[in-house]
């Protein structure tokens, strides 16, 4: 037999033997790694096979020596220390179990079993700081869910727990030494800083599904200060209610209030699949994509009055759109991004039962009749209507006010090129 069969028999015995013992079957698992024994006694597998089989019995001394012949043969390969560092432990060689611990480490840093390992020893120690900031490495180095082994979850759960009370007691006292006026308009952005440190936020990117421009904030909610114009709008919320109320009191209005969500059924919908094509999230359009839907203005010449003297976003063929916005009762919309990130949208609440509710990026948030707010699309957002009444907003596009006025001019020319020669 060539030393290749030889070693791919090895392999394929050890690996049977681990399957046996994981199906309980121990008799059988020593059987077969005996029998690689027999093929190759100095090979670091059979060897490390050995050992653990001898750290099962609870005999680290016999282990030791067979493992630590592994790791000289095979120097290289992190689990073979993390098993070495587990027998030292063991011994009750806690200065041998780290130096095995750091040894797999410098091989591999983010080899999660070696940090849960390194944390838990840290941990044993009396060294709490520093094993939270291990276990804090090990949770950001797990695998996706499904590659788990499920016998890892306590652990994970416990190191989670960890984690949690020791951010939770940094932040108290991050409370404590800043004194009153904790969470005052003024301190809003420093209050998110300080969330996203200590992960009662999570960290949201712009995601555009169009185009991305560069070096603009990435703001969730805007200040609505920085939109001074939204006073006449705001005032202007009974009237554009009225009118609202009017289209849809009108039988002959169905046919003009449409599904927002609408893909051909060639496109891939994924959690856009419940909403397409439905009415349970539906707009009756006053602009869209830049064209006047001159019939539904004229049915509501006081809201087009009001849009007329609003600077919204224009890119022909593209920009601006406004229109009412139909949220059905128990209808979710998923979480979702926007086009792109060179325009806002602006919310004007008009009838908002209870139970509603909007969160973009890590904020949420209520809607108050007649308090518009402005936000970014490219950051992830959902709205929800748990209540068993329908919610109705306006909403309309605005141009982010950090482009300059040269920027909106480039990207409404690039939006034309592009546009045209997507056509055929």
């Amino acid at each position: 037999m060539t030393a290749a069969a030889d070693s791919n028999r090895i392999s394929q015995l050890l690996e049977s033997a681990d399957r046996a013992q994981a199906n309980g079957l121990g008799s059988d698992a020593a059987r077969l790694i005996a029998e690689a024994r027999a093929l190759a006694p100095a090979d670091s597998r059979v060897l490390n096979a050995l050992g653990l089989q001898a750290l099962r019995e609870n005999d680290p001394t016999s282990a030791r020596p067979q493992l630590e012949q592994a790791v000289a043969q095979t120097p290289r390969e992190p689990v073979l220390w993390l098993n070495l560092a587990q027998c030292r432990g063991m011994q009750g060689d806690a200065t041998g179990e780290l130096a095995a611990l750091d040894q797999a480490l410098s091989l591999q840093p983010r080899f999660y079993p070696a940090l849960l390992a390194k944390a838990t020893w840290l941990e044993r120690q009396g060294k709490p700081k520093q094993a939270v900031h291990v276990y804090n490495f090990f949770l950001h180095c797990l695998p996706p869910p499904p590659q788990l082994p499920p016998q890892l979850k306590p652990a994970i759960d416990y190191a989670q727990r960890i984690v949690s009370a020791d951010r939770a007691a940094l932040g108290a006292l991050i409370e404590q030494r800043l004194g009153p006026g904790n969470h005052a308009p003024a301190r809003a952005r420093f209050d998110h800083c300080i969330d996203a440190f200590l992960g009662r936020r999570r960290i949201y990117t712009p995601q555009p599904t169009f185009m991305h421009f560069p070096k603009l904030p990435a703001i969730e909610f805007f200040e609505r200060s920085d939109f001074p114009w939204l006073d006449a709008l705001e005032a202007g919320t009974d009237v554009m209610r009225e009118e609202l109320l009017a289209v849809l009191a009108d039988p002959a209005s169905g046919a003009d209030i449409v599904p927002y969500v609408d893909y051909p059924d060639d496109e891939p919908l994924d959690h856009w699949r419940p909403l397409n094509r439905s009415k349970q999230w539906s707009a009756y359009y006053l602009l869209k994509d830049g064209v006047r839907a001159n019939s539904h203005l004229a049915r509501c010449p006081r809201t087009a009055g009001l849009l007329a003297a609003a600077p919204l976003a224009d890119v022909p063929g593209n920009a601006p759109t406004a229109f009412f916005s139909m949220l059905q009762p128990r209808t979710r919309i998923p979480p979702h991004t926007g086009v792109t990130n060179a325009r806002l949208v602006c919310h004007v609440p008009l009838v908002i039962p209870p139970g509603c509710g909007f969160r973009v990026g890590s904020e949420t948030r209520h809607w108050q009749p007649g308090k518009a707010w402005v936000f970014d699309d490219t950051i992830e957002h959902e709205a929800w209507n748990d209540s068993n009444e329908p919610r109705y907003i306006l909403i309309i596009d605005l141009w982010n006010p950090y482009l300059t006025a040269a920027e909106r001019e480039w990207v409404r020319t690039a939006t034309a090129v592009i546009t045209e020669y997507g056509r055929e």
